[in-house]
């Protein structure tokens, strides 16, 4: 089970047993010229883009469940120094989260 996946390069509380290195997860989303077109339509009209803004929030949170299960099946329970890239081209968008995979016992 996960304890932690954080942005941190150290768990506080936590000492590492094992550093299983670099490990990354990432969530697409195809492109969809229908919702592309409304949101130049929208941005041309002054509307905020607030479904890309949602879209980012669940793109992210699927990167980090799928980090979160990489992390699991190597053998790792804490994932530190999380960083996330976002690439977007054309209407299609993908997040990739990336950090190291720890396996890490509390402090006595």
């Amino acid at each position: 089970m996960i304890h932690e996946v954080v942005t941190f390069e150290e768990l506080a509380g936590y000492r590492s047993r094992r550093d299983l290195g670099f490990i990354s997860a990432s969530a697409s989303r195809p492109r969809n010229l229908l919702r592309s077109t409304f949101r130049s339509l929208g941005m041309l009209i002054g509307l905020a883009p607030i479904e890309s803004l949602s879209e980012a929030d669940e793109l992210r949170a699927e990167a980090l469940a799928a980090l979160g299960s990489r992390a699991e099946q190597i053998g790792a329970n804490a994932v530190v120094g999380v960083q996330f890239h976002v690439a977007e081209d054309e209407g299609a968008c993908q997040v990739t989260a990336f950090g190291r995979a720890l396996d890490v016992e509390r402090d006595a």
